[in-house]
């Protein structure tokens, strides 16, 4: 059976700088949201990447385009359930807090914790990509992951969530963190008996 991995998050994360770190292959980037429109894939062994279009703010897509990318995430998640091995929500670690804290004073849910809740409803194994660490300093990287965690639902220290939670930069290629889970996770996933 084919299984994938699929990379999922809001719109500039670095989704794409990730896929290529993980497959070496190379999906159009670019400064501005919104480049990535359709699932991308490539094959690395057994396993199928899939780079899926950022979710939320695009620019220069109006409001109606940014729901039909949300759909068109979500179907794709129901429609190939039974092939995904493994979701990988990528999020920008240096602004996810105020993102979320804009959200939650308007009184809405943020669209990382309403996808993380989405990817757990749908009993997907998920992984937390905190991306663009290198934006973050040294000393405030422990705490900037422990209320990252705290906000998805997960009783911090973040340490006690190393299966779960990679913090990564992409663009500087230290993506050793999401390796190591992924690499367990498939072959815990393709043991025999299991």
């Amino acid at each position: 059976m084919v299984q994938e991995i699929v990379l999922i998050g809001r719109s500039n994360v670095g989704k794409s700088t990730l896929f290529w770190e993980l497959t070496g292959t190379k999906v159009r980037v670019g400064k501005r949201p919104g480049i990535t429109q359709y699932p991308f894939k490539a094959r690395v062994g057994d396993i199928f990447y899939v780079d899926m279009p950022g979710y939320g703010f695009m620019l220069k897509a109006s409001h109606a385009d940014q729901e039909k990318t949300k759909d068109l995430i979500v179907q794709y998640f129901e429609e190939h359930a039974p092939e995904i091995l493994m979701a990988v929500q990528v999020v920008d670690a240096s602004s996810f807090l105020d993102i979320a804290d804009r959200w939650e004073k308007r009184g809405e849910v943020p669209l990382e914790i309403e996808i993380w809740e989405f990817l757990d409803d749908m009993g997907f194994d998920s992984v937390l990509a905190a991306n663009k660490m290198d934006r973050i300093t040294k000393a405030d990287k422990d705490l900037a992951l422990d209320l990252i965690c705290e906000r998805l639902g997960m009783l911090p220290p973040w340490r006690q969530w190393t299966d779960k939670i990679a913090p990564i930069s992409a663009k500087r290629g230290d993506v050793q963190a999401l390796k190591g889970i992924i690499s367990k996770k498939v072959a815990t996933k393709n043991s025999p008996g299991l």
